[in-house]
């Protein structure tokens, strides 16, 4: 009886370290996560933000000063070249008109009588009854006559344009955006110009002034294709074409940016001037080619290098992401071989963040690794019972935790 108690005490204990021995020594299953190689398009996109505004906005003045006495038009009203928008009261304006009349009239007199006398004196010089003196004055007085007509004949131009101007008018077809004055209001034209009215051009036509950082602006070409939302409509995507790349840099706190023209057709008028749109321009683009994602070249498997040579070696090689080497860029991506993952190197060309082009010796559906479901344990990390031991080190000690 006591020696089949022994040997089951025996038996229990050897199954016990050999199961210890199991445990401590087994390596623990990684559950990969894994990709498919996918052939298709990629595009390298820019993005960033801009204000839409009217192809053609013009501010409209006065360059007369005065009351505004009537006013045609009002925000959002459309308008065509030539139409009156407001007018000026136009009495001041118009005394100054006669006024210029007056003095035409009397400058015509001064000026009839002038050569009048230099016709008499000029008769009375040859006959030796006046001297070259008094013809020189008759001669002087009718040429200052002349000039004073002149004059005269300017200033009721002048007057009669200023008249002109108590009529405030469109310059373009288009829609008034904005009218800054009231009936009854006074208007001063003595030093800048006042603007009355803002009126925008066709908005079915219209841009977006685009702010691009440094950074970017290098990769934007005419004519590259760029696509927008704005907030008032957070569902719909709108298009464009980049048409002007400016150079004059935009500096604000020590950051540089660029201003960037995007062409867009309105067609139905939902864009408004104003409106802040988020772009998207695209600079380049693949077709037909491989891609994988772009965390499949930065991973690395884990592992524990066994020897200094495998160390110095795995060093070497580096991680999984990529680095320049020459005109294009190397990477590597792993695959699983025998259950093990395997390193393939690659040529890698666009990315787009998420995704990126790979060629070399990899094939379309090819399964690839991107990352682990579960990390790696190493022996210490693994104890029945929950018990783990620390072989300590400076300031420690053996311990059990």
């Amino acid at each position: 009886m006591k020696k089949s108690i022994w040997w089951s005490i025996i038996v229990v204990a050897i199954l016990a370290g050999a199961g210890t021995w199991w445990w401590s020594h087994r390596e623990a299953e990684i559950k990969w996560r894994k990709a498919a190689v996918e052939r298709g398009s990629i595009q390298v996109s820019v993005t960033a933000t801009g204000t839409l505004q009217a192809v053609t906005t013009v501010a409209v003045g006065t360059q007369v000063s005065g009351i505004i006495s009537a006013l045609y038009a009002d925000f959002n009203s459309q308008v065509k070249k030539g139409q009156i928008i407001a007018r000026i009261d136009t009495t001041l304006l118009a005394t100054a008109l006669a006024d210029a009349r007056s003095n035409l009239a009397k400058a015509e007199a001064q000026h009839y009588q002038a050569q009048a006398e230099l016709k008499r004196a000029q008769p009375l010089f040859d006959k030796g009854l006046i001297s070259q003196a008094e013809l020189d004055q008759a001669d002087a007085s009718a040429k200052m006559a002349t000039a004073t007509l002149e004059s005269a004949k300017a200033g009721l131009e002048r007057a009669k344009i200023n008249l002109h101007y108590a009529l405030i008018v469109s310059p373009i077809d288009g829609i008034v955006l904005s009218r800054a004055v009231d009936i009854g209001q006074t208007v001063a034209a003595s030093f800048n110009t006042p603007t009355l009215f803002s009126i925008a051009g066709d908005l079915r036509k219209m841009q977006v002034l685009a702010s691009v950082d440094e950074a970017d602006i290098g990769q934007l070409k005419v004519g590259q294709q760029a696509s927008f939302a704005v907030d008032a409509y957070p569902d719909a995507q709108f298009s464009g074409t980049v048409s002007q790349i400016r150079l004059q840099p935009i500096v604000t706190q020590n950051v540089v940016t660029y201003n960037a023209i995007i062409d867009v057709d309105n067609p139905d008028l939902k864009l408004m001037p104003g409106m802040t749109a988020s772009l998207t321009i695209a600079v380049q683009s693949k077709d037909d080619v491989l891609l994988v994602p772009s965390t499949a070249l930065r991973f690395q498997p884990p592992r524990k290098p066994k020897s200094p040579a495998d160390s110095t070696r795995g060093k070497r090689e580096g991680g999984g992401g990529w680095k320049r080497n020459g005109g294009g860029n190397k990477g590597r991506i792993f695959v699983l071989e025998n259950g093990k993952p395997k390193p393939i190197r690659v040529e890698t060309g666009l990315t787009d963040g998420s995704k990126t082009e790979i060629s070399g010796e990899i094939n379309e559906g090819d399964s690839i690794l991107t990352g682990v479901e579960t990390p790696a344990t190493t022996n210490s990390q693994s104890r029945p019972f929950g018990m783990q031991q620390g072989m300590g080190g400076p300031g420690g000690g053996r311990g059990m935790r």
